[in-house]
């Protein structure tokens, strides 16, 4: 039993320094942290709460805190009004887990969350050896599965960043596409040979085409947006020619480069097949990111410029990928909740004889969630819609 008990209190002393290197990780920011003060002195208005809010919720894997708050209140972007209805239980969002319960309690017509009936959290610890990372068990704010492809893809560009980045060449056999596995050759922009760069990087996403994005209203290019293929490892850099010893190289003719060994690369990974010609771009570092969703400050009027997921579709529907014309020059951040309008048609009344234009009312067609930011784009998740989006559609604040 001594034994037993030393193992328990190593492991919830593993457990909660872990949570505490995950609360760093994902921080309450100091806007969230304010409202949840606010709200913890009273709770929210009953008004507030979603028309089936249930008195009590057992989280279960799988959640997310945007369905949980959708739960509770009609707006489930406000989440921090919800967690903050206890601060002393619910310090910090990020570390709701599956199993705890969550109770609704209702008073002088405003209403709080706790994680147990009297307001103190209890915690049951069971004879188990268990080995799972906090990171992995603690809620995400929405299904990351949906949006981790367009982390790293696709990638919105200058037009000349592809143009003077390193190229693929050959493969090392004389097949035009390149496969998982196979080892390729790559040659840096001319009087750059491909070497790995600052901090010795070795990892390289592959792109190809970087189609323009324009503005829905004033045919601008705002940037842009590289095909996204794969990713290659560099097993050797550019090098000069090898000379046989004692021989010194001819100097190179009037605007001719003198000839290099290219660089050797090995294919990790594809989404689409390589050929010669495609671009490599270094690997970013890893982020581990917790979206907090929440209202612009400021107004801000976006429009849809493209439908991400495919080029054949029209309409965007729920869980699919938009980009808008507006980016972090516009005060864009990962995590700003926009609500999505749809652009009313244009029809011909012909009743009673008349033949005359009519200009329908937009209307409101749901919620989305900015993601990832470049500098004058960003790519928005569609949370949920009533109808199809469609390019030239306008996202605004959240009423």
């Amino acid at each position: 039993m001594k034994a037993l008990a030393t193992t328990c209190a190593l492991s919830l002393g593993a457990a909660l320094s872990a949570g505490h290197a995950l609360a760093q990780t994902y921080p309450v920011t100091p806007g969230q942290q304010a409202t949840a003060q606010q709200v913890a002195q009273r709770g929210v208005p009953l008004s507030a709460l979603a028309a089936n809010a249930p008195e009590r919720y057992t989280v279960r894997k799988g959640d997310t805190l945007w369905g949980i708050s959708g739960l509770f209140l009609r707006q489930p972007w406000r989440w921090p009004e919800l967690w903050g209805m206890n601060l002393q239980a619910i310090a910090n969002p990020h570390l709701i887990y599956p199993g705890q319960t969550l109770y609704l309690e209702r008073s002088n017509g405003y209403a709080r969350l706790t994680t147990s009936r009297s307001g103190n959290e209890t915690v049951k610890l069971s004879p188990r050896v268990r080995s799972e990372s906090l990171r992995d068990l603690a809620l995400p704010t929405l299904r990351m599965h949906l949006i981790e492809p367009f982390l790293a893809e696709p990638l919105v560009v200058q037009e000349l960043t592809l143009q003077q980045a390193p190229r693929l060449i050959a493969a090392s056999d004389e097949r035009l596409l390149m496969s998982p596995g196979d080892e390729v050759y790559a040659r840096g922009p001319a009087g750059t040979p491909f070497a790995a760069g600052d901090g010795d990087e070795r990892l390289y996403r592959v792109f190809r085409d970087a189609k323009p994005l324009k503005d829905p209203i004033t045919q601008e290019v705002l940037g842009y947006e590289a095909q996204y293929l794969g990713k290659v490892e560099l097993l050797a850099a550019e090098a000069p020619p090898n000379l046989p010893d004692g021989a010194a190289a001819e100097p190179a003719a009037a605007n001719t480069p003198q000839a290099q060994i290219p660089a050797t690369l090995h294919v990790t990974q594809i989404k689409e097949e390589m050929r010669a010609g495609d671009r490599l771009l270094p690997e970013p570092a890893r982020q581990y990111r917790s979206f907090v969703p929440h209202a612009p400050q400021d107004a801000v009027e976006a429009r849809v410029v493209s439908l991400y997921t495919s080029n054949a579709m029209r309409y965007g529907t729920e869980n699919q990928v938009i980009s808008i014309n507006k980016g972090e020059a516009d005060g864009m951040e990962p995590g700003m909740v926009l609500s999505l309008i749809s652009q009313g048609r244009q029809i011909v009344d012909k009743t009673e004889g008349r033949k005359e234009t009519v200009q329908l009312p937009d209307q409101a067609n749901g919620t989305g969630m900015v993601f990832r930011v470049f500098d004058r784009v960003s790519y928005v998740l569609v949370m949920d819609t009533r109808r199809g989006v469609t390019v030239g559609d306008k996202l605004v604040p959240p009423q």
